[in-house]
């Protein structure tokens, strides 16, 4: 596949410019639900990809019981909205929608079988990012998912 032309490779999505501010390396520590008493250590990236037409998310928790994955977030110019497409090594595959604002990215997605949400809070230092996620299993209530704290690292 050939890479984008030099032209527009090279131009940021500007629908997609708020998230500069969580471009780096990050050191994760956080907690499931599922896993009690358990903390779970990992790292996680953040990056332009294709000159800023896109933005990637890649993350690696040390412990198995949480997966590594892969996020690339884009616009849609019809309808304004931005999307992230997921990937993990469960060959987990998941479309959610996705907010950004004020230095809060929020992605959700609804589903029969298990919905979920997840709010991430950058710190005004932008140091530290708290992220805060819920799921809801066959439309019961929501209930706590995987919670992270990142640090910036670089």
């Amino acid at each position: 596949m050939l890479p984008l032309t030099r032209t527009a490779a090279s131009k940021r999505n500007p629908k997609l410019e708020a998230l500069s501010a969580f471009v780096g390396t990050w050191k994760t520590v956080g907690t499931h639900p599922m896993v009690p008493e358990k903390t779970f250590n990992g790292r996680t990236t953040f990056d332009w990809i294709e000159g800023g037409a896109f933005f990637v998310m890649r993350s690696q928790i040390d412990e198995p019981e949480i997966p590594s994955g892969i996020a690339i977030f884009g616009t849609d110019d019809a309808t304004g909205a931005c999307t992230m497409l997921y990937f993990d090594e469960r060959d987990v595959s998941r479309r959610y929608e996705v907010t950004i604002q004020d230095g809060v990215v929020s992605w959700s997605r609804d589903d029969a079988d298990l919905s979920q949400r997840m709010t991430m809070t950058l710190s005004p230092d932008r140091r530290t990012i708290t992220g805060v996620g819920q799921m809801s299993q066959k439309g019961g209530p929501w209930k706590g998912d995987l919670s992270l704290t990142y640090t910036r690292v670089e």
